[in-house]
């Protein structure tokens, strides 16, 4: 390990500074890091592609009434009630 000191122009002490922040590691890790990929010949690291997925249609099955979706969500919440009213009172 070597100990020195460094003068960095304002522009790049500023982009160091962004990125320390953004990644949350010690001003001496993002030194580090930059200075290997430097030397590595890395290029500039690219923007991640945006994830895609592929949607198709989604009908019901025959006999499926979408109308009686909110009629089982009340029964169903009905009985949730109870459940809990029964066991308060147990």
């Amino acid at each position: 390990m070597m100990r020195t000191t460094l003068t960095i122009d304002e522009d790049l002490a500023i982009q160091i500074e962004e990125r320390r922040k953004s990644e949350g590691h010690s001003l001496k890790q993002v030194i580090n890091t930059l200075l290997r990929e430097g030397l590595r010949g890395d290029p500039q690291p690219t923007a991640p592609r945006p994830y895609r997925t592929r949607t198709f249609a989604l009908r019901l099955r025959s006999g499926v009434d979408p109308m009686k979706f909110n009629q089982l969500a009340d029964e169903l919440e009905t009985e949730a009630y109870r459940d809990r009213e029964r066991t308060r009172r147990s």
